[in-house]
């Protein structure tokens, strides 16, 4: 059995401990957030928080992190209220979002790290392979959420459209469903 703390629980593994972390995440504890894009480490969709580290999940043994204390996309915030997914929502970076947990991940410890990253800062720290071309937005989100975080702005809560922005931090659902016009 393979111990370690995700997102602030104890969690113990019954799997062999080669399982990668990606998997254990996802298949065992349902954390579906931290994606399988490669499984070799180069998309950066899985990059968790493993002790203060980006790590690629795919590429870590549970076996290798006994004891280690790991942090999801599902863990970052509670009400999704971290100035990275603040920054990322504010400057529309999604598009298709397969990889964006990862990018969130990966730029949450660059800028505990960094106070003020500089562009090459980000660049090395956000190596993830997007295909949808976000890479000019992700950079401007990252300093804006390095600029959030040291509390020199402030970001208004974007919400899903028909959906309050408290709601949206909180998870819950829109209210307005579609309206068909009657068929003539």
């Amino acid at each position: 059995m393979t111990r370690m703390t995700v997102n602030n629980q104890p969690i113990q593994y019954a799997l062999s401990p080669d399982t990668p972390l990606a998997y254990a995440l996802r298949d065992a504890s349902n954390l579906t957030g931290t994606k399988i894009g490669c499984s070799t480490g180069e998309c950066g969709a899985c990059t968790v928080d493993i002790d203060g580290r980006a790590v690629r999940s795919c590429t870590v043994a549970i076996g290798a992190i006994e004891g280690s204390f790991v942090t999801t996309i599902e863990g970052l915030a509670r009400d999704r209220d971290h100035p990275v997914q603040q920054a990322f929502l504010a400057a529309n970076v999604s598009q298709c979002g397969f990889c964006i947990p990862g990018m969130v991940m990966a730029a949450a410890v660059l800028i505990r790290e960094v106070r003020d990253p500089d562009e090459e800062a980000i660049r090395r720290a956000m190596s993830h392979h997007c295909r949808c071309g976000i890479q000019p937005r992700l950079v401007d989100a990252v300093r804006r959420a390095a600029s959030i975080e040291r509390g020199d702005e402030t970001v208004a809560p974007v919400a899903p459209p028909g959906t309050d922005a408290r709601d949206a931090a909180r998870g819950v659902p829109a209210l307005t469903a579609p309206t068909r016009r009657p068929q003539s």
